[in-house]
Protein backbone atom coordinates (compact mmCIF):
# COMPACT_ATOMS: atom_id res chain seq x y z
CA UNK A 1 0.00 0.00 0.00
CA UNK A 2 1.42 2.87 -1.25
CA UNK A 3 1.98 5.72 1.96
CA UNK A 4 -0.02 8.57 2.77
CA UNK A 5 0.66 11.83 0.98
CA UNK A 6 2.72 14.21 2.48
CA UNK A 7 0.64 17.00 4.23
CA UNK A 8 1.25 19.94 2.37
CA UNK A 9 3.00 22.98 3.76
CA UNK A 10 5.91 23.05 6.09
CA UNK A 11 5.84 19.57 8.22
CA UNK A 12 9.61 20.55 10.25
CA UNK A 13 8.64 19.43 13.82
CA UNK A 14 6.49 16.65 12.98
CA UNK A 15 7.06 14.11 15.54
CA UNK A 16 9.02 11.12 13.08
CA UNK A 17 7.28 7.06 13.58
CA UNK A 18 11.15 6.03 12.48
CA UNK A 19 13.96 7.58 14.28
CA UNK A 20 16.97 8.54 12.03
CA UNK A 21 19.62 5.71 11.72
CA UNK A 22 22.19 8.47 12.19
CA UNK A 23 22.22 11.66 14.15
CA UNK A 24 23.37 15.14 13.14
CA UNK A 25 27.21 15.14 13.66
CA UNK A 26 27.73 11.67 13.56
CA UNK A 27 30.63 11.81 10.45
CA UNK A 28 31.41 15.52 11.45
CA UNK A 29 32.93 13.96 14.67
CA UNK A 30 35.02 11.94 12.78
CA UNK A 31 38.51 12.47 11.08
CA UNK A 32 37.96 11.96 7.51
CA UNK A 33 40.40 8.46 7.46
CA UNK A 34 42.95 7.22 4.83
CA UNK A 35 40.96 3.68 3.39
CA UNK A 36 43.15 1.04 2.11
CA UNK A 37 42.15 -0.26 -1.29
CA UNK A 38 44.25 -3.43 -2.12
CA UNK A 39 47.51 -2.19 -3.45
CA UNK A 40 46.06 1.82 -3.91
CA UNK A 41 44.95 3.86 -1.41
CA UNK A 42 41.55 6.70 -0.37
CA UNK A 43 43.13 9.96 1.05
CA UNK A 44 41.80 13.58 1.70
CA UNK A 45 42.50 15.85 -1.27
CA UNK A 46 45.48 18.36 -0.89
CA UNK A 47 46.00 21.45 -2.77
CA UNK A 48 49.13 19.71 -4.26
CA UNK A 49 46.53 17.45 -5.91
CA UNK A 50 45.09 20.44 -8.33
CA UNK A 51 46.80 19.61 -11.27
CA UNK A 52 45.22 15.71 -11.22
CA UNK A 53 42.01 17.07 -10.86
CA UNK A 54 42.49 19.73 -14.35
CA UNK A 55 43.79 16.88 -15.89
CA UNK A 56 40.71 14.69 -14.72
CA UNK A 57 38.29 17.00 -16.12
CA UNK A 58 39.52 17.39 -19.18
CA UNK A 59 39.63 14.29 -19.72
CA UNK A 60 36.64 13.91 -22.78
CA UNK A 61 35.43 10.73 -21.28
CA UNK A 62 35.42 12.03 -17.59
CA UNK A 63 33.46 15.12 -19.59
CA UNK A 64 31.51 13.54 -21.31
CA UNK A 65 29.88 11.35 -17.88
CA UNK A 66 30.49 13.43 -15.31
CA UNK A 67 29.36 16.87 -17.23
CA UNK A 68 31.75 19.62 -16.44
CA UNK A 69 34.88 20.89 -17.31
CA UNK A 70 37.56 22.60 -14.41
CA UNK A 71 39.85 25.11 -14.46
CA UNK A 72 42.52 25.63 -12.30
CA UNK A 73 40.89 28.34 -9.34
CA UNK A 74 37.71 25.80 -9.65
CA UNK A 75 40.28 22.96 -8.75
CA UNK A 76 41.70 24.98 -6.17
CA UNK A 77 38.09 25.78 -4.91
CA UNK A 78 36.93 22.34 -5.38
CA UNK A 79 39.45 20.41 -3.43
CA UNK A 80 39.07 23.36 -0.74
CA UNK A 81 35.50 22.63 -0.29
CA UNK A 82 35.81 19.09 0.94
CA UNK A 83 36.67 19.84 4.61
CA UNK A 84 33.43 22.29 4.63
CA UNK A 85 31.50 19.26 3.44
CA UNK A 86 32.75 16.94 5.19
CA UNK A 87 31.99 19.15 8.34
CA UNK A 88 28.46 19.76 7.52
CA UNK A 89 27.90 15.87 6.40
CA UNK A 90 26.71 16.86 2.79
CA UNK A 91 29.50 15.19 1.08
CA UNK A 92 32.84 13.49 1.52
CA UNK A 93 35.58 13.14 -1.77
CA UNK A 94 39.09 11.27 -1.67
CA UNK A 95 42.16 10.90 -4.11
CA UNK A 96 42.79 7.61 -5.43
CA UNK A 97 46.54 7.48 -5.26
CA UNK A 98 49.33 5.02 -5.23
CA UNK A 99 53.25 6.38 -5.12
CA UNK A 100 53.06 7.62 -8.27
CA UNK A 101 50.35 9.67 -7.37
CA UNK A 102 47.11 10.65 -8.48
CA UNK A 103 45.17 7.71 -10.19
CA UNK A 104 41.18 9.23 -9.70
CA UNK A 105 38.64 10.42 -7.26
CA UNK A 106 35.84 9.01 -5.64
CA UNK A 107 33.26 10.42 -3.25
CA UNK A 108 30.27 9.99 -1.35
CA UNK A 109 27.53 12.38 -2.45
CA UNK A 110 24.02 12.89 -1.81
CA UNK A 111 24.51 11.89 1.22
CA UNK A 112 21.33 11.50 4.04
CA UNK A 113 22.71 9.86 7.04
CA UNK A 114 19.26 10.21 8.91
CA UNK A 115 18.30 7.57 5.94
CA UNK A 116 21.77 5.86 5.96
CA UNK A 117 22.29 6.61 2.42
CA UNK A 118 24.83 7.86 0.27
CA UNK A 119 25.32 7.99 -3.61
CA UNK A 120 28.71 6.84 -5.14
CA UNK A 121 30.73 8.78 -7.90
CA UNK A 122 34.27 8.35 -9.24
CA UNK A 123 36.31 8.53 -11.90
CA UNK A 124 39.74 6.73 -12.93
CA UNK A 125 42.76 8.76 -15.10
CA UNK A 126 43.48 7.71 -18.82
CA UNK A 127 46.87 6.32 -17.62
CA UNK A 128 44.93 4.38 -14.89
CA UNK A 129 42.76 2.94 -16.18
CA UNK A 130 42.55 -0.98 -16.89
CA UNK A 131 44.21 -1.76 -13.77
CA UNK A 132 41.23 -2.35 -11.66
CA UNK A 133 41.42 1.17 -10.23
CA UNK A 134 37.60 2.02 -9.47
CA UNK A 135 36.29 -1.34 -8.21
CA UNK A 136 39.01 -1.71 -5.12
CA UNK A 137 38.44 2.18 -4.53
CA UNK A 138 34.37 1.80 -4.45
CA UNK A 139 34.83 -2.00 -2.93
CA UNK A 140 37.31 0.20 -0.25
CA UNK A 141 35.22 2.87 0.20
CA UNK A 142 31.96 1.17 0.70
CA UNK A 143 33.34 -1.19 3.14
CA UNK A 144 34.24 2.16 5.58
CA UNK A 145 30.83 3.51 4.96
CA UNK A 146 29.11 0.90 6.69
CA UNK A 147 31.76 0.00 9.43
CA UNK A 148 33.18 3.06 9.82
CA UNK A 149 30.09 5.50 9.34
CA UNK A 150 27.34 3.00 9.65
CA UNK A 151 25.80 3.50 6.61
CA UNK A 152 22.84 1.02 5.35
CA UNK A 153 22.88 1.41 1.79
CA UNK A 154 25.22 3.23 -1.11
CA UNK A 155 24.31 3.46 -4.47
CA UNK A 156 25.40 4.74 -8.16
CA UNK A 157 23.75 5.46 -11.24
CA UNK A 158 25.51 5.53 -14.95
CA UNK A 159 24.09 5.95 -18.03
CA UNK A 160 22.84 2.78 -20.27
CA UNK A 161 26.02 4.07 -22.80
CA UNK A 162 28.62 3.76 -20.05
CA UNK A 163 29.06 -0.23 -19.73
CA UNK A 164 32.31 0.48 -18.46
CA UNK A 165 30.87 1.57 -15.13
CA UNK A 166 28.69 -1.19 -15.13
CA UNK A 167 31.24 -3.32 -14.74
CA UNK A 168 33.07 -1.56 -12.30
CA UNK A 169 29.99 -2.18 -10.20
CA UNK A 170 29.26 -5.10 -10.54
CA UNK A 171 33.13 -5.83 -9.74
CA UNK A 172 33.07 -3.91 -6.56
CA UNK A 173 29.88 -6.06 -5.50
CA UNK A 174 26.80 -3.66 -6.35
CA UNK A 175 24.10 -5.77 -8.18
CA UNK A 176 22.10 -3.76 -10.62
CA UNK A 177 18.59 -2.89 -9.52
CA UNK A 178 17.08 -1.48 -12.64
CA UNK A 179 16.90 1.31 -14.84
CA UNK A 180 15.81 4.57 -14.08
CA UNK A 181 14.35 6.50 -17.90
CA UNK A 182 15.74 9.41 -18.74
CA UNK A 183 16.88 10.21 -15.93
CA UNK A 184 20.30 11.72 -15.94
CA UNK A 185 21.06 14.98 -19.09
CA UNK A 186 24.38 14.84 -20.63
CA UNK A 187 25.65 16.97 -23.56
CA UNK A 188 23.43 14.80 -26.19
CA UNK A 189 20.81 14.83 -24.32
CA UNK A 190 18.64 12.25 -21.69
CA UNK A 191 19.92 9.42 -20.43
CA UNK A 192 18.41 5.98 -19.53
CA UNK A 193 20.29 5.13 -15.99
CA UNK A 194 21.07 2.72 -14.49
CA UNK A 195 21.21 2.17 -10.76
CA UNK A 196 23.23 -0.20 -8.77
CA UNK A 197 23.42 -0.61 -4.56
CA UNK A 198 25.25 -2.51 -2.04
CA UNK A 199 23.88 -2.60 1.37
CA UNK A 200 25.12 -2.90 5.02
CA UNK A 201 24.12 -6.57 4.85
CA UNK A 202 24.95 -7.69 1.37
CA UNK A 203 28.48 -10.07 1.04
CA UNK A 204 31.60 -8.86 -0.01
CA UNK A 205 32.44 -8.86 -3.52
Amino acid sequence: MPADPAPIGDNRGMPLLVPPLLMPGTMARLPQPEIDADGVRLRPWCPADRAAVVAGYADPAIRRWHCRSMTDDEARAWIDGWPQRWRQETGAGWAVADDTGVLGQISLRRLDLAEGLAEVSYWVLPAARGRGVAPRALAALTGWAFTGLGLHRAELSHSTANPASCRVALRAGFPAEGTKRGEGRHADGWHDMHLHARLRGDPPR
